[in-house]
């Protein structure tokens, strides 16, 4: 995926691997972040036959499909969220490649930790905001506003550990970085 500038992603150098006391978390990641990225494809496909099934059920049988859509979207928001930080491992998500191919080496390199900060503060933020509001959820027993009515706690910890895993997932590559800031040119 690094080898496709004209796709819009970064032609980046590859992560170095994480040494020291960095390694055992990394790899605890790396697992944690591949069962997800199945569970991701499992939910995705479910969200896809749910969806055919409720657009075959109310075409052909005019049945209410008030529960498909929600569970659904449950998948789905569980699927993008938790397999984000399984495709940031990979740096996996659409940079601009005009600015780093402008840059030098050593230019890139800072500016590569300066987005990744950036990236981490703002994940951390939404990480901590989607806290809240599956706590809020929880507590206060909240419900959608369907007749299945099923518990908001749901997405929201789903959106809320995802993005969590995400900003931990770019803290070990700011600290791989850094850990071997000395060794790149």
């Amino acid at each position: 995926m690094r080898e496709a500038p004209e796709a819009g992603l970064e032609p980046l150098a590859p992560d170095p691997p994480a040494e020291g006391a960095l390694a055992p978390v990394a790899g605890a990641l790396a697992a944690l972040n591949r069962a997800i990225d199945h569970v991701g494809s499992v939910a995705l496909v479910a969200a896809a036959l749910i969806l055919t099934y409720s657009v075959v059920s109310r075409y052909f049988f005019k049945a209410a499909t008030d529960w498909q859509d929600e569970a659904a979207v449950f998948c789905i928001v569980g699927a993008v969220f938790m397999s984000s930080a399984y495709v940031q491992s990979f740096r996996g998500h659409i940079g601009i490649g005009l600015l780093a191919s402008l840059l030098s080496p050593a230019a890139n390199r800072v500016r590569a930790l300066v987005v990744d900060i950036a990236s981490f503060l703002f994940s951390a933020f939404f990480a901590w905001k989607s806290w809240t509001l599956w706590h809020e959820a929880w507590v206060d027993k909240q419900t959608t506003t369907s007749s299945w009515a099923p518990p908001l706690w749901i997405p929201y910890g789903l959106m809320a550990f995802g993005i969590t895993l995400l900003a931990v997932q770019i803290a070990l590559q700011i600290a791989t970085r850094l850990q071997h800031w000395e060794e790149r040119p």
